[in-house]
């Protein structure tokens, strides 16, 4: 991989050491161009007509595709959606749980995992894991799975922690597996076969290197019929009768949201397409960055987390987590706390150089 091709499409890294695509990735100088192109076309031509209706299917349709070769699946298992909050709100609230069912999550979680799991009225076990050996995270996990366990949702890689949860393994207890792969897909390798779960989000702004507001969820053939559509649309549906009872769309395409901004559509395959065209060899090289800026630190620094994981890097400095976060961005060096436990996030991505690490070094 050439790597100064690659940093001349992500124009953000001439200004900044950024370190911080678990929040938001850098979009490639493709992804603004297709953006400006779509919104030209809409100035020029209007949002009306066959044509431009056409468009539209026709971006829906190349970005799920792009989605799901991302993370080994099927166009059709694959719905599109405007964040992960959205994806774990449309499985979670799917599954109609409920009082008297039980969920089994973790201490390590995102809001935008809880927040659906707290809106169902359903007991929330919470496996405490935070604080214990990443291979302990198993056990504990698979503990709290009882008889009213109706669905495990976690992450494939926490957020926190940065640590990569045991996903095969929980989802070959045959409970239904929901994982928000924010911090996964996209960083590294995902193949959602292999893992087994039934339900996988995917954010597509942050390692997706994409715009806002997109994002997308894979829903296991299994369980389709058995969700419900909590949340018609018109891009879910083939048809519908005059009370508006929709005839849903084949597959996991019958639980797409709403509109979805053209030209965040645009931008987000261009964001795909790039990462594509880079092959594994960006997950290999992530990892060795990751690896490497885990050794500069280790020496200055309390690691929370662990070696051979994914590529979040988490640590809690001498100062307080926020006070060093702005010292590093008037530095220039862009990375973020995580809240209520004063830590302090790297993000290390195939386009990471080296001196970017020694930046982060030398700024703290």
């Amino acid at each position: 991989m050439n790597l100064d091709a690659v940093r001349a499409e992500l124009p953000v890294l001439s200004c900044c050491a950024f370190l911080n695509a678990g929040t938001f990735g850098p979009l490639p100088r493709a992804s603004l161009e297709a953006q400006i192109d779509q919104h030209t076309r809409e100035l020029e031509h209007g949002r009306a007509g066959a044509k431009y209706y056409e468009r539209m299917l026709e971006l829906r349709t190349e970005a799920r595709a792009q989605i799901a070769a991302m993370i080994g699946a099927e166009d059709e298992q694959v719905a599109l959606t405007r964040s992960t909050g959205e994806g774990c709100s449309i499985a979670v609230g799917g599954l109609g749980l409920g009082a008297g069912d039980e969920v089994v999550t973790t201490d390590i979680e995102h809001f935008g995992l809880l927040g659906p799991l707290a809106a169902t009225g359903a007991t929330v076990r919470i496996a405490r894991i935070r604080e214990l050996p990443a291979e302990a995270a198993l056990g504990v996990i698979t503990e709290l799975v009882g008889p009213r366990t109706k669905l495990i949702a976690l992450s494939h890689v926490a957020w926190s922690t940065g640590h990569v949860l045991p996903i095969a393994e929980l989802a070959s207890t045959g409970v239904p597996t929901l994982v928000d792969g924010a911090q996964s897909a996209g960083a590294i390798p995902v193949d959602v076969t292999e893992l087994g779960c039934d339900f996988y989000t995917v954010s597509g702004q942050k390692w997706l290197l994409g715009p806002d507001a997109t994002g997308g969820l894979f829903v296991r053939p299994r369980q389709r019929d058995r969700l419900q559509l909590i949340v018609p649309s018109y891009f879910g549906r083939t048809a519908h009768d005059e009370l508006g009872v929709p005839e849903p769309a084949p597959g996991a395409v019958r639980f797409d949201p709403g509109a979805i901004p053209l030209p965040s559509l645009a931008a987000l395959v261009e964001s795909l397409r790039f990462q594509a065209s880079l092959g594994q060899e960006r997950f290999e090289r992530a990892r060795a960055q990751t690896d490497k800026c885990r050794e500069l630190l280790s020496a200055r620094v309390d690691m929370m987390t662990e070696p051979g994981h994914a590529t979040l890097i988490s640590f809690l400095p001498e100062a307080p987590g926020a006070e060093v976060v702005e010292r590093l961005r008037e530095a220039n060096v862009f990375v973020r706390e995580i809240p209520e436990l004063g830590w302090v996030r790297a993000s290390v991505g195939f386009w990471t150089a080296d001196e970017e690490l020694e930046r982060l070094l030398s700024g703290l």
